[in-house]
């Protein structure tokens, strides 16, 4: 806390010698330094280098940097990480830039005339009926700078050993028709474990949706994704072809979930508890070879009644047990998107709310924000995964154990 004050004494020395310090920015970046600071020490028990074990509730771990744009001009934050529990500063408002992308969408579905019951009714609840097209205008294109500004950053160089895929799905008005969009999202795990959004693009659902996935993700490695050694998604033709066009040398798990669901499918209703248990326990095993075992019982077990599942299940053994090669830590957390689905929760809860979007533009602007704010608490959080396991992923794997019988014959 002394080296913030004097920090903000030297600033206020070189404001009377140098007229043409910027000032202003400079005092609002010390200031919000002391505010995190503040903040962190009330939260954690305890002041930066003080000894207080008795109401200490964590400990500081280092900084992340992020920017923030203000009146005054942009500032580079180092916002406080913690070792356990996680630190969002109150001067950055959380969730705020998605509530501004949502009353946009609303504003740009009323004065297009295309707005539907749900919107007119959210029109007069919010009290924004008297906004011109032109204001409309200039607030959606000031949202679509931030949403487009965060969909072209560069991605981390240290690389994404997992990257996670899935699609949503919305109704949208073009070309005077409602039709289906599919809004595609990638999600990476950094290697140093901290979960990211790597992109989000919205795409023409059904046919179309297959051929929108490899674009999608030639420009994330045009925006500089690598190192990447699992991806994880459902087996939609399209989106597995573009995979492995897109991430030659890296593995495929394809998801548990979904798996599952097109297995229960393909059997009656009053069977579907007995083979959704059946299929639960080949992932419940502790290691690849025992998974393998399981899986080929599993189906021999289901042939005589449910003779497609079988095939199902042994057509796809390597894809799902692709898990089984990556650090038992992980295990449970990669073999399937279920991690995206609280994400996915909140942006149909937002979505949900209008109902069907004016047009392309708007569906990006509201999901993009939401994402954007999901990574920054990302960002300031906990790490998904721990520093140290993530270097097992590249780490050799044990010798086999030679049984000692073999060893006394030699």
């Amino acid at each position: 806390m002394a080296d913030d004050r004097m920090a903000a004494l030297e600033l206020l020395r070189k404001a009377a010698g140098d007229g043409d310090l910027d000032f202003l920015k400079e005092g609002v970046a010390v200031l919000a330094k002391l505010l995190m600071d503040a903040e962190v020490s009330t939260q954690i028990g305890a002041a930066r280098g003080e000894r207080a074990p008795e109401r200490r509730l964590s400990q500081r771990n280092g900084y992340r940097e992020r920017r923030w744009d203000t009146r005054v001009g942009s500032i580079e934050l180092q916002i406080p990480k913690l070792r356990d529990g996680s630190y969002f500063p109150s001067l950055l408002e959380p969730r705020r830039r998605a509530e501004r992308a949502l009353l946009s969408v609303v504003q740009e579905a009323y004065v297009g005339g295309v707005s539907t019951r749900r919107v007119e009714e959210l029109v007069g609840a919010l009290g924004v009926s008297n906004l011109s097209k032109s204001e409309v205008s200039r607030i959606c294109a000031g949202l679509d700078a931030e949403v487009d500004a965060f969909r072209s950053r560069p991605l981390d160089p240290s690389g994404y050993p997992y990257v996670s895929l899935d699609a949503l799905y919305h109704k949208v008005r073009e070309a005077g028709r409602v039709v289906s969009m599919a809004t595609l999202i990638a999600i990476g795990i950094s290697a140093a474990g901290e979960r990211s959004v790597l992109g989000v693009e919205v795409a023409a659902a059904g046919g179309d949706e297959g051929s929108s996935w490899l674009p999608f993700l030639r420009s994330l490695n045009a925006r500089g994704l690598s190192g990447v050694r699992l991806v994880i998604s459902d087996a939609h033709p399209g989106l597995v072809a573009a995979v492995q066009a897109t991430f030659l040398g890296s593995a495929w798990q394809r998801c548990r979930v979904h798996a599952t669901r097109n297995a229960l499918g393909l059997v009656m209703k009053g069977a579907q508890g007995m083979v959704a248990s059946a299929i639960r326990s080949i992932f419940e095993q502790p290691d690849e070879a025992s998974a393998r075992a399981r899986l080929r019982r599993v189906a021999d077990g289901l042939r005589p009644r449910f003779e497609r599942v079988a095939e199902l299940l042994e057509g796809a053994e390597d894809d799902l047990l692709a898990h089984f090669t990556f650090p038992a830590a992980h295990r449970r957390q990669i073999r399937s998107t279920n991690p995206q689905e609280r994400l996915n929760k909140e942006i149909r809860r937002r979505t949900d709310v209008v109902g069907i979007f004016p047009n392309r533009r708007s569906l990006l602007r509201l999901v993009g924000m939401l994402l954007a704010e999901q990574d920054d608490e990302w960002s300031v959080g906990r790490n998904y995964f721990s520093a140290e396991s993530m270097l097992l992923i590249d780490a050799p794997p044990p010798p086999e154990e030679v049984p000692a019988a073999l060893l006394i014959a030699s």
